[in-house]
């Protein structure tokens, strides 16, 4: 017996999606490999409610109330999607499903400094909304050398009286950049040299080698090139964010100009029958917004599979 809605992933968005689904009386699995994105991530701030929480209670939080509900979890890969809709799980088996909705999330791309991968997370951060608030009023430093560090920089500023931006080029980590960009890695045009000053904010004389940390781990600073120590409390990068939107495009979803995948407000995309929410559709989400938008989606779904239940009773009817 087909599910009437395979959900793929367990973020926030795949378990709001989950529960509201299921509290709909909708037969719904949930396929996840457990490799959340946050997870290197001590603390969940910003979320009304559960400010300061560990993402992990609250993706087991999630689980247990979409369980509550009857839905089943399926801890496995999903290789791909067949049209109709089968969806193929690594080690061959596979689940039918009337309506799918994706939620697998984005991968974020790290710049290679050395450092930045151990302590990603922890004071080596991204969002000044998710974690401004904790290190307000210490010294932060922005790594440059990809678009946004000065705009970072700029926003960084509200939490703190001394944040300085640290050049970097990421096409040759402690060298100077190779495509004819700046000597520095900063990237930076004049214009934005002149709102970083006046703002108050420093642009580093050097190039970052690399983070130091201290004993007990935690983030002492950027090294940079020529062997001078930046002392930093944390450090914040602009990663690459990469949508994981493979099965998305493999049933023939399109992307935008922006690379992602088009969605209408609920999540729908333009294949029917699948819906999209979460970050694997909008990098900026954060874990409330990812919610909220799982939400809307098990919501509009659940309104197309009563249309199609009513279409079929409505044709045996007519038959009887």
């Amino acid at each position: 017996m087909a599910h009437d809605v395979v959900v793929i992933g367990a973020g926030a968005a795949g378990l709001s999606a989950a529960l509201v689904l299921g509290r709909a009386r909708r037969r719904v699995a949930v396929v996840d490999t457990g490799e959340p994105r946050n997870a290197p991530a001590a603390h969940m701030q910003g979320f009304l409610s559960r400010d300061g929480m560990p993402p992990a209670e609250l993706l087991a939080a999630g689980r247990a109330e979409a369980a509550g509900c009857g839905v089943e979890f399926v801890p496995a890969r999903v290789d791909r999607v067949d049209p109709g809709f089968t969806v193929r799980l690594s080690g061959g088996a596979a689940l039918r499903a009337r309506r799918v909705l994706v939620a697998t999330g984005l991968r974020d791309e790290l710049p290679a400094l050395p450092g930045v991968a151990e302590r990603w997370g922890r004071d080596v951060l991204h969002c000044p909304y998710c974690h401004g608030y904790e290190v307000r009023d210490q010294p932060l430093g922005v790594l440059g050398g990809r678009p946004g560090a000065a705009e970072q920089a700029l926003l960084l500023r509200q939490w703190s009286g001394d944040v300085v931006l640290i050049p970097y080029a990421p096409d040759r980590p402690g060298g100077p950049a190779r495509d004819g960009g700046p000597a520095d890695g900063a990237g930076l045009t004049g214009g934005e040299r002149e709102r970083l000053a006046a703002r108050g904010v420093r642009v580093a004389d050097g190039e970052a080698a690399r983070l130091v940390t201290a004993p007990d781990g935690r983030l002492r600073g950027v090294r940079l090139t020529d062997g001078r120590l930046i002392p930093r409390a944390a450090v914040f990068v602009r990663p690459r964010m990469v949508p994981l939107d493979g099965l998305l495009t493999g049933l023939g979803c399109v992307r935008d100009g922006n690379g992602l995948v088009t969605t209408d407000a609920s999540g729908r995309t333009g294949v029917p029958g699948v819906w999209a929410a979460g970050n694997v559709v909008n990098p900026r989400a954060q874990v409330i917004t990812a919610a909220g938008a799982g939400s809307a989606a098990a919501i509009a779904l659940n309104h197309d599979l009563v249309d199609e239940d009513t279409a079929l009773a409505l044709e045996a009817h007519r038959a009887a």
